[in-house]
């Protein structure tokens, strides 16, 4: 799955995958790394009424509640897609079919596989595994307020793929790049 959401803020409220990195779409990069990853295209969560015609053949879908944050897209993407999801942002244009199959691995024996990474949070829940539970444990996080992408954790059974596994799959600081701003797009050229 390909999570399509927030404002884009600090990007001047531009789709930010639809934005080119080395003379590729993000969202095009993204969609050819899931369908090889796991054998089909992968559903593209977004709430832009234009999100349809992004990427033809994509199946599209809204947030179940807008309005809920990053949270409310992940919630969308596990009771949407077949369980278990991989997600992915699709401003992160460099995520590998080997991350996300590995993340989808990690699944055995675990209710979510997030990644750690140097991030606020220590973990990349945008690039990330969720399998069927997740989905009740994250409408009891929004039902008490609680939008955190990671605020649904308590009582699962979160599998954290450390970084030195990560670096066998290539460099975790290039591979959880987001592009937030226009000078990180610059930069995601540069890293290409």
């Amino acid at each position: 799955m390909i999570l399509a959401g927030g404002g884009a803020t600090r990007f001047n409220g531009l789709p930010k995958g639809l934005e080119w990195v080395r003379g590729r779409r993000i969202l095009d990069r993204l969609v050819e790394e899931c369908t090889a990853a796991f054998g089909q295209p992968p559903l593209l969560v977004a709430n832009d009424p234009a999100a349809r015609d992004w990427h033809p053949g994509l199946e599209v879908v809204a947030d179940q509640t807008p309005g809920l944050g990053a949270l409310g897209g992940i919630q969308t993407a596990v009771l949407a897609g077949p369980a278990p999801v991989v997600l992915v942002a699709w401003d992160m244009p460099f995520v590998t079919r080997e991350l996300l199959a590995r993340l989808a691995q990690g699944l055995e024996g675990h209710d979510a596989c997030l990644p750690a990474s140097d991030s606020r949070r220590g973990v990349e829940p945008l690039c990330a595994a969720y399998g069927p539970a997740c989905g009740p444990a994250m409408a009891a996080a929004l039902a008490r307020g609680d939008q955190r992408a990671i605020g649904f954790h308590q009582g699962l059974r979160v599998s954290i793929l450390p970084v030195d596994e990560i670096a066998t799959l290539g460099d975790p600081a290039r591979l959880f790049f987001n592009i937030n701003t226009p000078n990180d797009l610059s930069r995601a050229n540069e890293l290409a």
